[in-house]
């Protein structure tokens, strides 16, 4: 069922030239301005506009038709995301109310862009939705779409966003769309490291070449080109040469140029088009044939991509350089009685007015033994102190109870930062204190502190157990902690301290790799036990794999799971 725009394609690519994909949809989207949208993780990302401003849809799909592109994706990916999409009447609108009348629409939009701009037939719809099949329920609504295209056809069916291989369901999904004899092209967010996430975190555990083996099999089951998104653009080199030893399809990519931080996305605007125009070069010399652009990739970066290109053949036999996959070493009465060194009576304990807002993540036991040690010792007093991932704040506020000069507390959600904010004014100390929404993963450090501390998440995940888009499972625990390694050396003032808490179930012989890497050097100054509460409990085979595959632990007591919590103090090398 090949239509006269994918055999135009199909030219394009037989003449070893390279075919242009459009940019972001939603990003572009959010660039008009449009009341009530906005781009969050999950939920209906551009697709909102199928619903609430399809005009807005139809002037981001022409001005990518307008740049040159030769495949215009549909505004449809969140269409798959959640149940509660199957409602009629969503947010007020009459039309289109059911999840497949927005599937309709949404190639009717692509379709009229192109015409408008005189390129039919020229200029190919691809029906784009999120491939990672996580259930049943999602490949029984993918089953469903076979039913659409009969009589609204796309001229490629774009399967993009995947990542892990599930057990019954990933095969099974690909071969649902194969059936519809529409050609069907896969994206998976991968590097040359396995599982990338949008923030470059590396979140799969070693799986040597699985991807490859599964591209094979993909070429095998009918797919008709393999391509890599929803990754930081510098994630792409090295992909498309190591791909090339185990598929014959057409390779290709169109990476993100910048990063989600709620409440909205951050681009990368040092990538301009004329940048990324290079950047897309290299990847075609890698053998590239299909390019285009994730989130933050304006027309502007397509046009001047597809200027750079022209009559720029691909090389076909390129090699992949060595990965650079993160290793993990192996394991070789009165008030006087009750007061401390400093006289203060500890009963009750001093302890700072902290109210917990809902949604805002709360105080942990590692949150605890770092600020028992800054109450101990008053660290902190006349210093730039920053707290990241402040959470309600209850070390921020500290901080400046042991007279700070300043505490900036960072946390990538808007109402942890309301929530430390509003508890410094409950404590009195709000004038030494602020607040800033940044993510770890996009934050370019400007400023360097005498003293920073943070108590961050830290849960081996097994990554087959289902994730969000922007922040899935972590095979090792680690992902934000050990970012927060690489950003030390940026934040630390000279002669500046950072204290961080670790858990036993996290690598010590990784850990000081890293900070060596960095230049950093740690000495454990306490520690603590924590027994494991549901969220561990319902990880504990992934744990166990992880302590298997490294020196990573834990205590067993009968019944009990136990883990201890380090803290750190980490200081630059002499």
């Amino acid at each position: 069922m090949e239509t006269e725009s994918f055999q135009r394609i199909e030219g394009i690519l037989s003449r070893k030239e390279c075919v242009i994909l459009d940019g972001g949809i939603a990003t572009e989207l959010g660039r008009l301005g449009i009341e009530g949208y906005q781009v969050g993780d999950g939920g209906l990302w551009g697709s909102w506009a199928l619903y609430h401003s399809p005009n807005a849809a139809l002037e981001v799909h022409r001005s990518y038709v307008v740049a040159g592109c030769d495949v215009i994706s549909t505004a449809t990916w969140g269409l798959m995301n959640d149940p509660q999409f199957d409602s009629h009447n969503i947010v007020g609108n009459e039309e289109p109310g059911h999840w497949m009348d927005a599937a309709r629409l949404g190639i009717r939009m692509a379709r009229r862009a192109i015409d408008e701009a005189g390129k039919s037939g020229q200029c190919a719809v691809a029906y784009c939705l999120n491939g990672d099949i996580d259930s049943v329920e999602r490949l029984e609504r993918l089953r469903l779409l076979g039913r659409i295209f009969k009589h609204e056809a796309p001229d490629i069916i774009l399967m993009e966003t995947m990542s892990l291989f599930r057990d019954g369901l990933t095969f099974p999904a690909v071969e649902c769309m194969v059936e519809t004899g529409i050609p069907v092209w896969l994206s998976f967010r991968r590097c040359r490291s396995g599982v990338c996430g949008v923030y470059g975190q590396h979140w799969g555990g070693p799986e040597g070449d699985l991807f490859g083996r599964a591209a094979q099999k993909f070429e095998t089951m009918g797919a008709r080109a393999l391509l890599l998104n929803g990754i930081p653009a510098a994630h792409v080199d090295g992909v498309i040469p190591w791909l090339r030893d185990f598929t014959d399809l057409p390779l290709g990519a169109y990476p993100n140029l910048g990063f989600f931080r709620d409440p909205g996305w951050i681009f990368d605007d040092a990538i301009g088009p004329a940048e990324y125009a290079e950047m897309a070069a290299r990847w075609r010399e890698e053998g590239a044939s299909i390019l285009g652009g994730g989130y933050g990739v304006k027309p502007e970066h397509l046009a001047a991509m597809k200027k750079k290109l022209a009559n720029l053949p691909p090389v076909s036999s390129g090699q992949a350089p060595a990965a650079e996959t993160p290793q993990i070493e192996t394991k070789t009465a009165s008030d006087q009685l009750w007061a401390d060194e400093q006289d203060r009576c500890l009963y009750p304990l001093p302890f700072p007015q902290i109210v917990c807002d809902p949604e805002v993540f709360q105080p942990t036991q590692g949150s605890f033994l770092i600020w028992k040690h800054l109450f101990r010792t008053g660290a902190g007093k006349g210093k730039r102190c920053l707290d990241v991932g402040c959470g309600t704040g209850i070390l921020t506020v500290q901080l400046a109870l042991n007279g700070a000069q300043q505490v900036h507390a960072i946390d990538f959600q808007s109402k942890a930062v309301d929530n430390t904010l509003a508890n410094a004014f409950r404590n009195g100390v709000s004038e030494s204190v602020s607040g800033e929404i940044i993510d770890l993963y996009t934050a370019l450090p400007e400023e360097k502190y005498d003293l920073i501390v943070a108590s961050l998440y830290q849960t081996p995940v097994d990554p087959h157990g289902g994730e969000s888009c922007l922040r899935p499972a972590d095979f090792w625990g680690r992902n934000t902690f050990d970012h927060l390694i690489t950003l030390l050396p940026k934040m630390m003032a000279e002669g500046g301290t950072a204290y961080i808490m670790q858990i036993s179930v996290l690598s010590r012989a990784e850990t000081e790799r890293l900070l060596r890497g960095a230049g950093l050097t740690c000495k454990v100054i306490d520690f603590s036990f924590f027994n494991f509460g549901e969220g561990f409990l319902a990880n504990l085979d992934q744990i166990r794999h992880v302590e298997e595959l490294s020196d990573a632990y834990h205590l067993s007591f009968a019944d009990e799971q136990v883990m201890v919590m380090y803290l750190l103090e980490v200081t630059r090398q002499n």
